[in-house]
């Protein structure tokens, strides 16, 4: 098993697991400048754990996360992340609010043919066009917020920015890009939304 490390974190990595990379640093740096000690925060689609192993190991904090693969759930338990196994909220008990909740939704738009096999697909398939389980977060994530709280959404250029802001709007949230950073084919952002 390979472990990295990264801001007082040490995270163990695993074989079908997304390998934390551009967006997951850009997301974790993101989030320390919001999370403050105290907070009660939610991570969907944790993965191997990364950005909630940062935060964990830099603020005072009350933190589960979510993962559908059973392979990056095992990985994100072997980071002490708290993760229950399940399909973004489904697993999570009515009446748990959060300050903050944090998604880094599968956002590549992939074609059929595109398809990678096994679990690992769940961390890239975006579905046709990148936005096909942002909108199932946005039905559901008001249930799990406190009042004014806060969502971190990361997404590429290829996503949609515009389009995903309005899904936000349309779901209630006052949305803004907080944080970018340009890569080879794309620019990644992350959109802060506030619940009204």
């Amino acid at each position: 098993m390979v472990t990295i490390e990264y801001r007082n974190a040490r995270v163990n990595l695993a074989d079908q697991v997304y390998d934390p990379a551009e967006d997951s640093y850009l997301l974790a740096d993101t989030a320390l400048e919001l999370v403050k000690d105290g907070m009660n925060i939610l991570e969907i689609g944790t993965g191997s754990g990364f950005v909630s192993a940062v935060i964990k190991a830099n603020r005072d904090v009350r933190l589960i996360a979510t993962e559908i693969s059973p392979l990056a759930a095992e990985c994100a338990r072997s980071n002490n992340i708290d993760v229950i196994r399940t399909d973004m909220f489904a697993g999570l008990k009515n009446g748990q609010h959060f300050d903050v909740i944090i998604f880094n939704p599968p956002y590549l738009p992939t074609s059929e043919d595109e398809k990678v096999p096994g679990w690992l697909n769940y961390a890239f398939d975006g579905g046709v066009d990148g936005r096909k389980d942002i909108k199932p977060f946005m039905e559901q994530v008001h249930n799990y917020l406190k009042p004014h709280g806060i969502i971190l959404l990361l997404i590429s250029s290829l996503t949609g920015i515009d389009e995903v802001l309005e899904e936000m709007r349309h779901h209630g949230f006052a949305s803004n890009t907080i944080a970018s950073k340009k890569c080879s084919f794309e620019e990644l952002v992350v959109i802060k939304g506030i619940k009204e």
